[in-house]
């Protein structure tokens, strides 16, 4: 791993023993892309990768020449207007109306480590030896703003981290209305597009397109990163698939309004771009002042979208999530919110915690409903006291209460919203984000509290920093049900009112990191309508989220495999909730439900005392399952093996590190007649390890790693029509679990 500048011909290679990334300072003085991909050796020259000739209609930089165009140019962060006519990476609007800048190198410096980000969540390094950092500084002499663009390369994961920083060392204010974290141009566009789309209740599925001339994006205009888009995307080769070939993922350490883009010119250059999405943004950029773009993380892979998620994964489960429950096993928890809505006391919630102590949980969670007058969605939010008639000992009561009985204690919070029937809004009705003038919409009758001042948070922060210390709370789910409208805030002069939805974002992270500083061992796992917010930003904040409100075991297979492509197993929130399923009114076996489920941080959504018997003495299982494997199936190493976006049927599994224990997840949608003799390749295994089948705590056999990858394992199953009466034969929505224990 290193870094290296050759001052002779202005070259930058940043390496470590797989992947290359060269760049070079152009003779306008500008930076130029060179070079993505598999790691090349050091050379005194790669100038012969810029290709830049004549071509008709073309504007050209330098008088009476025709051989230097930034039209189809690849560059670092480009700019509009100096014959680049694409999109550009940053625009600054300047007091004469101008937008035209020119940012030429000055200097740079290397270092090792990482350096924070004042303000933003970022990957970090817990050694100098982990990674290296360049900054390289940029300046337009006539406005005076430097430029500051950083690049982190890891020893371990074949990644870059990149954002961008603007100081105005000058004497008049600017307005930057364009600051992309990261821009990369790409020698041809020979790429397939994917993104993970959808909507509340069916978040990142797959969608994949070939890349064709032209801009093709995904965006977030809603102040969070949306249960539509989310702010990661790749690139990949047609060939390549989830076991080889060329991948580079693209993914923003952010969690408000962002813009991913690619755009093909004229000659097949592809321009790929994350960022802040400039719509309605600006940002005042005074006199002496600075502004930080949000971090973006890119992976190049070889080993197709395998190789790149499990780059992802060990770097955002490692290097991005902090504190006390980075590396600790999750709880297993219930929440009562399935299982009693805003019905319920005192009585009825201990006799559900009782229940769930007795079955192997460990954390209870009472979620909306405990606080104020709220006694449905109209009134209450914003005023975070205890509504002492449901709860006579409010919530430290009830929290020693459940203590008591051996189980963790969690709360549910909404800290960013407010109703009208609340005493925060009739003190304060300013401290909502409206347009004046313009009627304030509402959402679920409800409305954002403008995060963006520090009056606002500091109000928050004092009222749940006093109710979470006097309790004994060890766990906060964090949601947020409302997206942004009217987007204005009374704090802010007309100048600053394109910052308002990153100030809000600031904000934001500013009030989790106040709490996780206040109160380090709690467990964090962030919420908006279920997966509307589930970004890298809120990983370095909240250890795990909560996946999606859908929670029927068949849409979940979907949910959680295409959260996969970027967010490790142990970030993903993944309940058990009762059948019919309220979402979908499907009813799905409990086995199935419970498998799908086990591979994320695990739970129930349920009154376990509604259950049969039977499905009881299931519930204990499934819950000794998971503490068992908890440590294998967060740590371990993911691989996906059959996509529910192709077909019937869904597979993953998880690998330890040393190869000696794997889980292998088999789910069959809807069954079928007669069946044809089927067979699941596996992957990740060590070919001379003799592994054991495990189903059920039952050994079914002994293979080779080489036979279980190479021969398959058998998954061949059949119907009732077709067994004995004393089989137990698949049906719909049909599951399986096998462990692989090698010998020692």
């Amino acid at each position: 791993m290193g870094i290296v500048f050759n001052e002779k011909t202005g070259e930058f290679h940043l390496y470590n023993d797989r992947i290359s990334y060269l760049m070079r300072i152009l003779r306008n003085g500008q930076l130029g892309q060179l070079y993505l991909g598999r790691r090349i050796p050091q050379r005194e020259d790669h100038g012969y990768l810029l290709e830049n000739r004549y071509r008709p209609v073309s504007a050209y930089v330098f008088d009476d020449e025709y051989s230097f165009t930034l039209e189809h140019l690849k560059q670092e962060y480009p700019a509009y207007g100096t014959t680049d006519f694409r999109m550009p990476a940053l625009e600054i609007c300047q007091p004469d109306g101008s937008r035209i800048t020119d940012f030429r190198y000055v200097s740079h410096e290397i270092s090792k480590g990482k350096p924070a980000l004042d303000g933003l969540p970022a990957t970090y390094t817990e050694s100098e030896d982990e990674a290296e950092t360049l900054k390289i500084v940029l300046r337009d002499t006539l406005l005076n703003v430097e430029l500051t663009l950083l690049y982190t390369i890891f020893r371990d994961v074949d990644g870059i981290a990149r954002s961008a920083r603007f100081e105005n060392k000058g004497q008049e204010a600017y307005q930057i209305t364009r600051a992309m974290s990261l821009s990369l141009d790409l020698p041809d566009d020979g790429y397939e597009w994917v993104q993970f789309s959808g909507a509340w209740g069916r978040e990142r599925f797959l969608k994949t397109r070939r890349l064709q001339q032209g801009i093709q994006s995904v965006s977030s205009t809603r102040g969070a990163s949306s249960h539509h888009h989310n702010p990661f995307v790749f690139l990949k080769r047609p060939t390549a698939d989830e076991h080889q070939g060329e991948v580079i993922g693209f993914s923003l350490v952010y969690s408000g309004n962002f813009l991913a883009q690619a755009e093909v010119d004229t000659y097949g250059v592809t321009r790929m771009m994350i960022g802040i999405n400039p719509f309605g943004f600006s940002w005042c950029l005074k006199p002496q002042e600075s502004f930080q773009t949000p971090e973006a993380v890119m992976i190049y892979s070889t080993e197709g979208m395998n190789g790149m998620s499990q780059a992802y994964h060990r770097l955002y489960r490692t290097r991005l999530a902090r504190g006390y429950w980075r590396d600790r096993e999750r709880p297993v928890l219930l929440n009562n919110w399935e299982a009693t809505y805003f019905d319920f006391t005192e009585e009825k919630l201990l006799k559900i915690a009782e229940n769930a102590k007795a079955d192997g949980v460990e954390l209870f969670v009472l979620d909306d409903g405990w606080f104020s007058t709220r006694c449905d969605e109209t009134s209450g939010l914003g005023d975070w006291w205890p509504n002492m008639d449901r709860l006579p000992g409010g919530i430290k009561g009830l929290s020693e209460k459940i203590e008591a009985l051996g189980l963790r204690f969690g709360l549910w919070f909404e800290l960013e919203m407010v109703n009208k029937d609340s005493e925060l809004y009739r003190a304060h009705p300013d401290w909502i984000i409206q347009t004046p003038g313009r009627h304030a919409s509402h959402g679920r009758r409800q409305y954002v509290l403008d995060f963006s001042r520090k009056e606002v948070v500091d109000y928050i922060y004092e009222m749940v920093e006093k109710l979470i210390g006097e309790s004994k709370i060890s766990y906060i789910k964090w949601d947020m049900n409302r997206n942004i409208t009217e987007c204005f805030s009374a704090g802010y002069g007309a100048e600053q009112q394109g910052e308002i939805f990153h100030r809000y974002i600031l904000g934001l992270y500013d009030l989790y990191d106040r709490l996780n500083k206040r109160f380090p061992q709690i467990l964090f796992e962030s919420c908006a309508s279920g997966g509307g917010r589930f970004d890298p930003g809120l990983l370095y904040y909240a250890p795990q989220c909560w996946t999606s409100d859908d929670t029927d075991a068949v849409e979940r297979q979907r949910i959680q495999y295409g959260t996969s492509y970027a967010y490790p197993v142990s970030s993903m929130g993944a309940h058990v909730s009762i059948t019919p399923n309220h979402q979908l009114a499907r009813s799905a076996p409990l086995k199935t439900r419970g498998d799908v489920a086990a591979f994320g941080a695990f739970g129930y959504e349920l009154d376990l005392a509604r259950l049969t018997d039977e499905e009881r003495k299931l519930v204990k299982e499934q819950i000794r399952f998971v503490k068992k494997y908890r440590k294998l199936t967060h740590t371990g190493v993911f691989y996906r093996l059959l996509s529910p976006f192709e077909g019937n049927f869904t597979a993953w599994m998880v690998v330890s590190e040393d190869k000696k224990q794997a889980i292998v997840a088999y789910f069959k949608i809807l069954n079928d007649v007669n069946s044809a003799f089927r067979r699941l390749y596996l992957k990740g295994l060590e070919d001379r390890f003799l592994y054991h089948t495990i189903e059920d705590e039952v050994d079914t056999g002994s293979f080779y790693g080489s036979e279980l990858m190479n021969m398959g394992l058998i998954t061949t199953d059949m119907s009732a029509g077709e067994l004995p009466h004393d089989a137990q034969p698949c049906g719909d929505f049909w599951s399986r679990i096998v462990v692989l224990e090698a010998d020692a």
